[in-house]
This record gives structure tokens, sequence and C-alpha cells, in this order.
């Protein structure tokens, strides 16, 4: 009766000791209190910023991170799961239902505040692909929506279009009117016609930026670019929104890149955007009314199961996914 009892009150987590390890551990399930929603989580995804976070990099980041070892033993993950519990004071959601978003715990159950960063899951949306929405949708949404300023009809270039970001933004960018450029790898020209793309860049056969076509708007997530090149095809008011960079400067990171181009275009006397995306309850729902509406499909290139944990990290930092990497709970 007492194993069953312990068994009844604690939840499966990742923990995160040191820099670069990510293990299993057993902590308290959450108490869900009077505003709470706790969520039995079903399935989880992995970005770029959870990456840098478990390595420690870049450096710079350690003030907040910890020097030698993490300030938190916790990493943040996307998720979509199933209302186990509500505290009195909640209306908006009811054991039950089931919802998505973004928990700074990676465990089989998290509790968020009912005006957090969670909504309801569409039922035409399986817990895989809503997993996958969190950071890389909320990014895509306001890089295009708020920084870009899209409108119908722009044209609209997605440098770095076949990670989770980039999946995002080319269908988001359809969604909102844009005619869309996708640039991509060899091996991601098919998925990026099958998502909408209007056009598809293979960087390894073309130089997009020697290209007679002119954009509304470049949405760079590879980083891959100087702002000479990047200046050459953006029509003279179009603004450049920064989502990533190469993770090769150990000590600055992407922001290297960033800090580049943002002087390039301020000596041009142009417009280049760096942001962080904000963990929205509205935009949330946004984006969960793309997906029902089949306007968004989420892409999903791997599969892991939560014990495969380490393995899921070590994938994403090849730095090769094709859209999403799942962790089923």
């Amino acid at each position: 009766m007492a194993t069953a009892t312990r068994q009844a009150t604690m939840t499966r987590t990742v923990v995160h000791n040191a820099f670069g390890l990510v293990e299993m551990d057993e902590i308290e399930k959450p108490r869900v209190g009077d505003d709470g929603v706790l969520v039995r989580v079903h399935a989880a995804s992995l970005n770029r910023v959870d990456w840098y976070m478990m390595i420690g990099r870049p450096y710079i980041g350690r003030v907040q991170m910890g020097l030698r070892k993490p300030k938190s033993h916790t990493l943040s993950t996307d998720f979509a799961g199933t209302v186990e519990a509500v505290g009195k004071d909640v209306t908006r959601f009811r054991p039950g239902d089931d919802v998505f978003g973004r928990s700074g715990e990676f465990a089989e159950y998290v509790r968020l505040a009912e005006d957090g960063a969670l909504t309801l899951k569409p039922a035409n949306v399986t817990f895989e692909e809503a997993a996958c929405v969190g950071v890389a949708g909320l990014t895509a949404v306001q890089a295009l929506r708020d920084h870009g300023n899209v409108r119908s009809g722009d044209r609209v270039l997605v440098n770095g279009a076949s990670g989770g970001v980039g999946t995002f933004a080319v269908q988001i960018a359809k969604a909102l009117g844009a005619d869309v450029t996708a640039v991509c790898s060899t091996a991601n020209v098919d998925l990026q016609r099958s998502i909408g793309a209007d056009h598809v860049v293979d960087y390894t056969r073309e130089d997009f930026t020697r290209s007679a076509r002119r954009y509304d708007l470049m949405i760079d997530v590879a980083g891959s670019r100087s702002w000479r090149a990047c200046k050459r095809v953006l029509e003279p008011q179009a603004p450049l929104v920064l989502i990533g960079g190469p993770k090769t400067n150990r000590l600055l990171g992407p922001l290297a890149h960033v800090i580049k181009i943002k002087i390039g275009a301020a000596v041009a006397r142009r417009k280049a955007v760096f942001f962080i995306a904000k963990l929205t309850q509205p935009d949330l729902v946004v984006l969960a009314e793309l997906l029902e509406a089949g306007k968004v499909t989420p892409v999903i290139d791997r599969r892991y199961e939560l014990s495969e944990i380490a393995d899921a990290f070590g994938y994403l930092g090849e730095g090769h996914a094709r859209g999403k990497i799942v962790v089923t709970l």
C-alpha cells in the first residue's frame, strides 16, 4: 500500500545537475493550488533554446545560468497533455481537457497558472503535434506578425526553413497571405513544397542573395549570411528579423552574428530586429486556431521515449533536425 501511495504522488522528471548532462529522477507530483492547472503530459518537444540551457552555452549566459553548474536543476519544455486537476479559482480549464503549452518543468506532471502559457488542444491535432507548437510556433507568429508586419501579398523569405521555427514560419506566412520563398538543403526541398512554400531555394546549388528577386521581409533562422549579402535581396524598407545564428562562438553563441547584423543595418539605416518570443496565452490561442483550421501542421522529425532524453538532446545538438524532435511520456 505504501509503495502504491508513493507511486501515485511521484512523477518522473528530467534533471540537469551539470552542464551537458541530463538524467531522469523522481520528484513529488506538483500541488495544483487555488489558481493552478495540473496537467498529465503525454508528449513534449525540444527547442534550440533548451539545448543551450542544457550545455551551458554561450558562456556569457552563465551569468544567469550558473558559472560552474546550473542554478536551476530543471529544464523547460513545450508539451501537450490532459488536465488532471484544477484549483478552486480556475474557470478556464477543467479536468479532462486536452491542452498544450510551455512549462518550466520537463516532467510527467506539470503545474501552470490558469493564465499561463496554456490553451486547449484542437481535437484534430495529436498530442505529439500539439507538443511541437510552444516556442517554435510563438517565435514564428511573433516574428511575422509583430516584427515583420506581414500583409497579404508580401514576399517573404525564410532562410533556414526546415527547422522547428522555419517550418512554422513558412506555413504561418502562407496563412497570412504571403508569397513565401524557403531556403533549405537539397534533402528538404520536397518538405518545403509539401508545407506550402511558393518557391524553394536549395542553398547547396544556388545563392539566394544573388537572385534578382526582392523581398518585403526576411526571416533569418539559419544566420548563415552577412548583412551585406542579405541587404541585396531586401526592398528598401524591408525588415530583417533574426531568429538565430551559428552556434560556433562559444562565448556569445548566436549573439555574435546578431551583433554584426545589427551594426551593419544601423550603418545602412535599415531595420534588423532580434527578439525573444513572449510566452503568451493569446498567441497560443491564435496558433490553436491555425492548427484547427488545418493551415498549420507541425513537422516531426524524430520521436524518443522519455528514458531516451539524452539521445534526443544529442540529436538536437547535431543541428540537422527537420521540424521538431518529440519526446513521449
